[in-house]
This record gives C-alpha cells, structure tokens and sequence, in this order.
C-alpha cells in the first residue's frame, strides 16, 4: 500500500479517535461537546474524497487507487499545531474537514441534487465552507452539467450569501489546475473565464479568495512538465494499479501525491487569510 495513503489515512484516525475524546468535564462531572470548527468542501472531483462512501460497495484500493482529491488528504493539515498559527480564522481547538465534493458536479448540478441544501441545513457559526468549482461549469460538450458564466457566478453568490446567513465563513477558490497546456516550460492557463469569474464575486462581495489555478500552475511549473505528469497527475503505467490494468493518461485528476501538495497550496492559502485577519 502507497506510504502516502496509509499516512493520510492513520492521520485521519488519529483525528477522530481525539475529537471524540477532546471533550471537558462540567463541575457536575458531565461532560460538554467537544469545540471544534468544521471546514466543509464543496466542489467536484479534483476536490473529493474517493474512501469511505464515495461508491457504496466498493474497495477504493481496487477500484479507484490512487486517485486522489485534495480534500482527501486535506485534514492532516488542521491539526491542532496548525490551528494555533490560524486563531484569527479557526478558534476552536480542533477543526473537521466534510468533504462533500462530488465528481462531475458544476455549481449547478451540486444545488439541484440537494448537496448544498444538506450542507446548509447543518451550517454552525463560524463553520468554513471552502468551495471549488469551474471544471464541470466550463463543459459546454456535457450540457447535463454545463453552467454559463453568469449562472457560475450567480451560484457561487448563493453559496457565499447562504453560508453567511448561518454566521459561517465563505472561501472562494479559482479551478485548481489542469496539466495542459505547457508553453516554454511554463503551465499556462486553460480555464479562461471560469478563472476570472470567482474573483469577481469574491471583490464584489468582499470574500476570502485563494487563487488555487495560479498557485497550483507556479508550483507545477517549478517541478517541471515531466515530473508533475508522472508523480502528481493520473498518468499511469499499464500492470502497475489494479484499479487501472491498463494504465490511465488523465491530466485533470491526481494520484497520491499530488493530492497532498494540492491540499498543502490551499493550507498556505488559508495561512494568507488567516494573516489579513484583524486579530
């Protein structure tokens, strides 16, 4: 097994096992809930978390390993050491990543399914919704997930409007990047207006923005073409995965690896934010 996934995987346990025990005692020795802060991730499959539930029935070792979302391996990154340098942000002693992002999903189909409401529904104050979408919006050859860009921003403007009524913290993030194209050695950006159109609402309704398209194409470009597509991005030999006997040639979605340094650009950008706070 991937020494990234057991990792993740003994670092998510971890957080559980503590959560549930991270409680303290009333003077008439019950016990009150334990604080924590929960970072819900909405957004699609560079986003998701592919264990657990993700395909009911099925061992994600053999049949979708390593595919990885960043938000897959984003909670070892919110860990109590790393809430202390957050404490303008996240001011609970503990924080728990709900990754409800799903693959395929647009702003659009994420709404109409009834994911957003369900995440609502259990919105607490000062909860964080981190939202990531665009690479399904842009698909105009998918119309059952297409989005123009005025719908785009116009569910991105509910998303933010309807956490801020729970008293919960909207981030924006730009699409992550794709793995093409490559100009002079430099990734170059593929997602146009899809890029540009989560700023916009992120000043016009003064949001927290993590630009993870530039990030994530600044630190590709400095690993260079041939070792991001074979480390992070899904680009696989044949024999080498039995979810994938015949290798995969995928520059959208992430193996282990990648994953994690994904999940590491938006910690940073969280720290960014976390800085501009007043204190």
């Amino acid at each position: 097994m991937h020494k990234h996934f057991i990792y993740v995987m003994l670092s998510a346990a971890l957080f559980l096992n503590t959560a549930s025990c991270n409680s303290k005692k009333q003077e008439d020795g019950h016990e009150e809930p334990p604080t924590v802060t929960t970072v819900y991730l909405i957004g699609d499959s560079t986003m998701a978390d592919y264990t657990g539930d993700y395909e009911e029935g099925k061992d994600y070792m053999k049949t979708r390993y390593p595919v990885t979302g960043w938000g897959q391996v984003f909670q070892p990154f919110l860990s109590s050491d790393s809430l202390s340098q957050m404490l303008n942000l996240i001011k609970t002693d503990s924080a728990f990543v709900d990754d409800r992002a799903r693959g395929g999903r647009s702003t659009r189909t994420f709404f109409q399914e009834g994911r957003w409401r369900s995440v609502y529904e259990n919105l607490k104050k000062d909860d964080i919704v981190i939202m990531q979408f665009g690479h399904n919006d842009a698909a105009e050859n998918k119309p059952e997930r297409y989005v123009n860009i005025e719908g785009y921003k116009e569910f991105l403007r509910l998303f933010v409007s309807q956490t801020r009524q729970k008293g919960a913290i909207p981030i924006i993030l730009t699409p992550v990047a794709r793995n093409y194209p490559w100009k002079n050695s430099k990734l170059e950006d593929v997602h146009g207006e899809y890029d540009l159109a989560p700023k916009d609402v992120a000043a016009e309704m003064d949001v927290h923005l993590i630009d993870l398209n530039l990030k994530s194409r600044e630190f590709f470009t400095k690993k260079g073409k041939d070792f991001v597509s074979k480390n992070y991005f899904m680009n696989l030999p044949a024999g080498k995965y039995e979810a994938y006997p015949d290798g995969a040639d995928d520059n959208t979605h992430f193996q282990t690896e990648g994953g994690i340094e994904v999940a590491r650009l938006v910690f940073e950008g969280l720290q960014e934010i976390d800085s501009t706070l007043k204190k």
